[in-house]
């Protein structure tokens, strides 16, 4: 059973529109990365068992590394390069 076409496009449009990091065509290689770190870091916050994990290999406390990897999501791949505006 062959989708439409349209009805395929609306489904991406709609995924892309609830959820930031799906990108689209004109995503940029800085903002795809950025959007992979928040996913990573936030998953650590959300795991405790990752965090714990991570806390013991790197011989910090928990509330430490928390508060490490919530000022790592502000800018976890610094300032965004320049765009050439055409």
């Amino acid at each position: 059973m062959a989708s439409d076409p349209k009805t395929i496009y609306s489904q991406q449009e709609h995924l892309q529109l609830k959820y930031v990091g799906t990108g689209h065509a004109d995503t940029t290689k800085w903002e795809w990365a950025v959007n992979q770190h928040r996913d990573s870091y936030s998953s650590y916050l959300g795991h405790h068992s990752l965090l714990a994990y991570s806390a013991i290999a790197e011989n910090e406390s928990i509330g430490r590394l928390k508060y490490q990897y919530l000022q790592k999501m502000l800018s976890p791949c610094g300032k965004p390069p320049k765009r050439d505006d055409e």
